[in-house]
């Protein structure tokens, strides 16, 4: 058998570089490193940009926690690097990184059907099974490279702004209603009113509120296009009254009239499930999101999945670009993994390595694809990197917005999230992975 070339040692690369080898497919592991490395490079250990607490919570009310319980029972190759190296972090898996990267460096250089060698790829292989795992700091050769495999698509997005996403369930309707400005149209925004007590209040911490850091060679370019709503408000007190909060055309229907102002929240999915807070891009820190944007009346207890980033990337326009086995739409030999696919942190990227490894070696291997179902925390992620209904797609984490409600109650917010976890293994242990 043809070997798979996986590009890229990240997590996602060696995930499934050792999945394929582990199903008796034999894998040639490509690494720019030693020859070449990125500003954020500093070991020539796979795997090295972990940080001690990257892989987050381990509780199973948390869906990464989910995630995590769900690539362990499926023998995962860096959760059991992760547990092997975990150091006591409460209920958060936290590792020592570099006892970690060493661990994954030696399972993959140490397993007979993986091949490791060393030097960039700048194209991506006219033939043969490729699994492309180049991460966000895909080099600029071989960015090229793929660019020229997706003519006819977006492929190189740079989030510069993204705004934050709640989902719909956490939004408190009582405070809130659906309507278009004007009765123009379907009523598809979530409206948040804001009387000028509560807007003043908001407009003050907003002002003041603490900015994340800016990284040099990652968000050089960051405020080219976009301005974030935090400097927005610093223009003057009225300000985002006459832009993303104003108030026109949309009267409440508890009181006949126009609020001071008006959050608006547009749907992010078909389903409904996650809503986006429409021109909120913003450079504050996450918990300085968590507390300013709770400021707004119906989202006081709103479960935010992604906070808002201004950061620079390089990921995939996935809906419109590869299927739910992380597979080219055009040309299905070649799958992708990570970050690069537009799934938000380590764990995720893993996922996404393991899964895109695990249907291509069934697919060499003449089986039926796994078809993993949204009720789990992989398939939930994947369905929602290749859902075409999502039309303005940024990166983002595993949450359980994306996956399907109960269909019946749970009280308290915490049993609701156990009970969906219950749910997502009972679904795990009833597929042949």
């Amino acid at each position: 058998m043809e070997p798979v070339i996986v590009i890229g040692a990240g997590l996602a690369g060696c995930e499934a570089a050792w999945q394929l080898a582990q199903r008796g497919i034999p894998v040639i592991l490509r690494e720019m490193k030693p020859a070449q490395k990125t500003p954020a490079h500093h070991s020539d250990d796979f795997g090295e940009l972990v940080c001690s607490n990257s892989l987050r919570s381990d509780q199973l009310e948390n869906a990464v926690g989910l995630l995590k319980e769900e690539l362990r029972r499926m023998s995962s190759l860096i959760l059991q690097c992760a547990d092997e190296h975990r150091v006591e972090a409460g209920g958060a898996l936290a590792v020592d990184r570099h006892a970690f990267s060493r661990a994954v460096t030696e399972k993959i250089q140490g397993h007979p059907l993986i091949t490791v060698e060393p030097g960039e790829v700048t194209e991506i292989p006219a033939e043969g099974n490729v699994i492309v795992a180049s991460g966000p700091l895909t080099s600029e050769a071989l960015s090229r490279g793929i660019r020229a495999f997706f003519p006819e698509s977006r492929y190189l997005n740079f989030y510069d702004a993204a705004a934050p996403l709640v989902t719909f369930e956490s939004v408190d309707m009582e405070s809130a209603w659906f309507a278009s400005r004007y009765d123009r149209g379907t009523p598809d925004y979530i409206n948040c009113p804001m009387t000028e007590e509560e807007y003043d209040a908001f407009w003050t911490e907003l002002c003041a509120a603490q900015e994340a850091e800016v990284h040099g060679f990652e968000d050089k370019h960051v405020f080219e296009g976009c301005m974030p709503v935090e400097v927005m408000a610093r223009r003057g007190r009225q300000t985002l009254c006459y832009g993303p909060l104003k108030p026109r055309g949309l009267k409440d229907p508890k009181t006949g009239k126009e609020p001071y102002a008006v959050v608006q929240l547009r749907k992010d999915n078909a389903e409904g499930s996650i809503y986006n807070i429409v021109g909120f891009q913003t450079h504050l820190k996450w918990p300085e999101q968590k507390r300013v944007f709770s400021m707004i009346p119906a989202l006081r207890e709103a479960e935010f999945v992604r906070y808002g980033v201004m950061h620079r990337n390089t990921y995939l326009d996935s809906p419109r670009m590869l299927d739910r086995y992380y597979r080219a739409k055009h040309d299905p030999r070649v799958c992708f993994a990570g970050q690069i696919t537009g799934v938000e942190g380590y764990v995720e990227s893993t996922a996404s390595g393991f899964l895109a490894a695990v249907e291509l070696a069934r697919r060499l291997q003449g089986k039926a694809p796994v078809d993993f179902p949204q009720e789990t925390a992989v398939g939930a992620l994947a369905l929602y990197v290749s859902n075409e209904t999502v039309t303005d797609f940024q990166p983002m984490n595993v949450n359980f917005g994306i996956i399907p409600p109960l269909g019946y109650k749970v009280k308290g917010k915490r049993n609701k999230n156990a009970e969906l976890s219950r749910r997502s293994l009972e679904r795990l242990a009833e597929l042949e992975v």
